[in-house]
């Protein structure tokens, strides 16, 4: 065709032409097959490839589907193994209140037996005044006293079973209370919040949020929100960047208003269980400024309601040896208080020409082969009343070091260690138990800035800073390692974990308090803190042993 138009048909004479046209219409035609057959071998390539795909989808989608309903077993058998551990707690939780109520109950009747016995004493004591002077009723008076006599042995060999009872009991609370102990954590955090001072500015709103628990306002706040806003950020339209929310869950959180004796009564327990014979450890952790001395030692003026934490646990160590000398133990304490100072030892309780020689304290062994550690020249004083604790306070805040910084007028630069150790005997029955209790005040933890360093003082400073960091960086490693149960804990790498070694492994029982400052212009400082005590917080250290012979 020329122009889209079919040719004009030929004369019949044309055979050559009309030969020529049938060769070009079979050539045209032979140009469709081939192109229709390459189309058709294209499309059933296609149809192959969409075959094969659709059966490795199918394979892929049976073996997701056997996937989840291997997760949804899984998921089922986790409900059931935390609804049996909850059924546990609480079991445990009434076995306790029972028992407490049975030592009660028995002390109790142990209290009405002796008043029996007295009374059966005087009774014994008039006979034999009526015996003496009526010798007509001899023989009637011997026999009644006889009966009396035998009476008052039958209420003694009670008296003695009743006792025994009672120890029983006694070691039973123990145990029970250890139990409590490890369900909340041989490792604990808490964090405290202390309020705005005068002449400090306010913090704006929503700064620090603190979420009710999950049974409203009427639980313990375990959370804490800190909005953080950068204002060297900002957006496309000029429009400020809303603050970052960092959350974070402890085991308790204390905010502003929370008062020395809240504080306290959260850890009253805890501390008890150094008289059971296990080592405890209680820290105070955050940037200089933010109420650790306060939390461990209280405020000034001697007011009863600021007392810190290191005379609350002592009053209340006294008060509980006090009650179990009725059944039979007998403690005695010692104190020691030292700091550290640059990685050196100081004796807080040095007086008179032993003042300024804290370079001479070393931590030692005890004696060879022994654990227990010593701080050679350091005073160690017997204790056994509140007013002993008190003088004893009173000039270890004399003699520790301090100096100004950026963040305080007089702060704290040195890690604080007040230990008590406790031996506690029952002479009666062979029993023996000892542990130390390790109340520590640590230095400000806030971060280096090299650039302030310029003269004399301020490269003391920075040496301070330095020290302070490495100690407080090994006090996480070491807590890392226990965690993982790594074959070498870095005990040595700072004198402050050397020195409590005893009291941070799988035996101890140990709790960080977290303070924070609520000032706007320490957020920085605060969010660090709070990241560390969360790292903290979700280490396990293990199952603590008591210290018994």
């Amino acid at each position: 065709m020329v122009g889209g138009k079919k040719p004009s048909k030929r004369p019949a004479w044309d055979l050559k032409g009309q030969l020529c046209d049938v060769n070009a219409e079979l050539k045209r035609c032979r140009e469709r097959t081939q192109t229709l057959g390459q189309e058709n071998q294209q499309l059933q390539d296609q149809l192959r490839d969409a075959q094969e795909q659709t059966k490795a989808l199918g394979t892929e989608r049976r073996t997701l589907e056997g996937q989840l309903a291997t997760v949804q077993a899984e998921a089922e058998q986790g409900q059931q193994e935390l609804k049996k551990l909850r059924a546990r707690i609480v079991e445990l939780e009434e076995r306790l209140s029972t028992q407490e109520d049975l030592v009660q109950e028995l002390q109790k009747k142990q209290v009405e037996l002796q008043e029996e016995r007295r009374g059966l004493t005087s009774q014994l004591e008039e006979k034999e005044r009526r015996l003496q002077t009526s010798e007509a009723a001899l023989s009637s008076s011997q026999a009644e006293v006889a009966s009396l006599r035998q009476e008052t042995a039958a209420q003694a060999a009670l008296l003695t079973e009743r006792e025994e009872r009672l120890h029983g009991l006694e070691m039973e609370r123990r145990r029970l209370h250890n139990q409590l102990q490890e369900l909340k954590g041989n490792i604990r955090v808490f964090c405290r919040v202390r309020p705005v001072l005068p002449g400090e500015p306010t913090p704006p709103p929503g700064l620090f949020l603190f979420p009710s628990g999950p049974g409203g306002p009427s639980d313990p706040t375990t959370r804490l929100s800190l909005s953080r806003s950068d204002e060297r950020r900002g957006t496309l339209s000029g429009a400020p960047v809303p603050p970052t929310r960092h959350d974070f869950s402890f085991d308790r959180v204390f905010p502003p208003g929370s008062r020395q004796d809240e504080v306290f009564e959260e850890i009253a327990m805890l501390v008890q269980s150094a008289l059971d014979g296990y080592p405890v450890c209680i820290f105070a952790y955050g940037q200089t400024g933010s109420g650790k001395t306060f939390t461990m030692e209280g405020g000034p003026g001697g007011d009863p309601q600021l007392e810190g934490l290191i005379p609350r646990a002592l009053r209340h160590l006294f008060s509980v040896a006090q009650e179990l000398s009725g059944q039979g133990w007998t403690y005695s304490f010692v104190a020691s208080y030292v700091e550290i100072y640059n990685e050196t030892v100081r004796d807080l309780l040095a007086t008179g020409t032993r003042k300024g020689q804290g370079s001479e304290c070393e931590i030692r062994h005890a004696r060879p082969g022994s654990e227990e550690l010593t701080v050679t020249n350091a005073r160690y004083v017997p204790v056994s009343c509140e007013k002993e604790v008190e003088a004893l306070l009173h000039l270890a805040h004399q003699n520790r070091a301090v100096a100004r910084t950026a963040q305080n007028e007089r702060s704290s630069r040195s890690h604080s260690v007040f230990q008590l150790q406790i031996t506690g005997e029952h002479s009666s029955r062979g029993l023996q138990c000892g542990a130390p209790l390790s109340l520590v005040d640590l230095a400000g933890s806030e971060r280096l800035d090299p650039g302030l360093a310029f003269g004399p003082g301020e490269r003391e400073r920075l040496r301070e800073t330095q020290a302070i960091n490495s100690s407080l960086s090994t006090l996480g490693l070491v807590i890392m390692a226990l965690s993982n149960k790594e074959s070498h804990v870095p005990y040595r790498n700072s004198k402050l974990t050397y020195l409590l070694q005893n009291s941070l492994g799988g035996s101890a029982k140990m709790l960080m308090f977290v303070n924070i400052s609520p000032l706007e212009e320490n957020v920085s400082e605060s969010l660090n803190s709070l990241r560390f005590a969360s790292k903290v917080n979700q280490c396990v250290i293990g199952t603590a042993q008591a210290n018994r012979k």
